[in-house]
């Protein structure tokens, strides 16, 4: 059945052959029983063209010759490049493995092939990637970089800080209404370190209690005392924590320019982005002996395999000074 409407063009040109109509087959029923959106459509065709192609240099011509080696030398391939093509990335090799192995299963369901020959062959795993963080020293020329001379600067400050004291992914924070942070309002209260926390509200709304640095505590304060009045003032009365210059929420890309332009001002080399103070956060945390699974709490995690990524950078850290440091660590 030849492909119709959105990705016209037929498998390696192989439309009339049995390889390049099965292939065919499989396109046109994702793209009315699945109901695939364009450009993923095209990312189908153009990665089972590929291994159309893979298929035709080994002479094979229908779906019933594909063995099992022949899909494990085509997933190689695709990382090698040994079948002429460009090697792919970790990430676009799989998503062609995810298509081959979805063409395999179609076809078995159909009857067109009586065995899954692509059934044990799984996309390769991206490597850990680690979290982006910047040093203690670099955060605090950021937020010092803020000028507190202006409404506008009084707020970036608080936001700033706050992102840096809890560790809130950006989502977070601009999601804030007033009457979720506690702030200590006495100076008994602020002499003693006291009670300053804020509810933070994360992936599928769970709930959770974060406290506040002393820095970010001062810095909400004054932001709370000093500017917000005046900036709900041009508003609808919004009871959003963090306002723009119109007196509304303030948005993500929003927080996102106020970070970029404090780390600019700062002379940060690198790309700073809302996401790299979380990731310091957490970091310096752990730096500085904090649990794994105190962390995990803080930020939110669901499991604390997902914060253990973190331990790997602070593990490099203290390699770089045994290195640095032990007289015997280098020989």
């Amino acid at each position: 059945m030849p492909a119709t409407g959105t990705g016209a063009g037929t498998a390696a040109g192989q439309g009339t052959a049995p390889l390049g109509r099965a292939v065919e087959d499989y396109l046109q029923h994702m793209l009315v029983e699945r109901g695939l959106a364009a450009n993923t459509l095209a990312a189908y065709r153009r990665d089972l063209n590929r291994y159309v192609r893979f298929l035709q240099q080994r002479g094979i011509t229908a779906p019933g010759a594909i063995a099992r080696q022949d899909v494990s030398a085509f997933a190689q391939a695709l990382s090698d490049g040994a079948d002429g093509a460009a090697p792919l990335s970790t990430r676009s090799a799989a998503r062609t493995i995810v298509a081959v192995r979805g063409l395999h299963k179609f076809w078995v369901l159909e009857g067109t092939t009586g065995l899954d020959a692509a059934g044990d062959i799984h996309p390769p795993m991206p490597g850990k990637r680690l979290p982006k963080a910047i040093s203690v020293a670099e955060v605090t020329r950021i937020l010092e970089s803020v000028g507190t001379d202006s409404p506008g600067g009084l707020r970036d400050r608080a936001l700033l800080e706050f992102l840096y004291s809890t560790g809130a992914r950006i989502s977070e924070a601009v999601g804030l209404d007033v009457d979720d942070v506690a702030l200590a309002r006495d100076a008994a209260e602020r002499s003693t370190g006291g009670p300053a926390v804020v509810r933070l509200f994360g992936k599928g709304s769970k709930e959770r209690v974060v406290p506040l640095g002393s820095y970010a505590a001062q810095a909400l304060d004054d932001y709370l005392v000093r500017a917000r009045p005046g900036i709900a003032a041009k508003g609808r009365g919004t009871p959003a924590l963090f306002l723009n210059a119109r007196g509304g929420r303030l948005s993500r890309q929003s927080a996102w320019t106020i970070l970029k332009a404090a780390a600019g001002k700062a002379g940060i080399g690198q790309d700073v982005s809302p996401h790299t103070l979380r990731h310091s956060f957490a970091t310096h945390l752990l730096e500085g002996g904090a649990d794994v699974r105190v962390v995990q709490e803080l930020l939110g995690h669901a499991s604390v395999t997902t914060t253990q990524v973190y331990t790997l950078v602070t593990a490099d850290t203290l390699r770089e000074v045994f290195a640095a440091a032990h007289p015997r660590a280098l020989g």
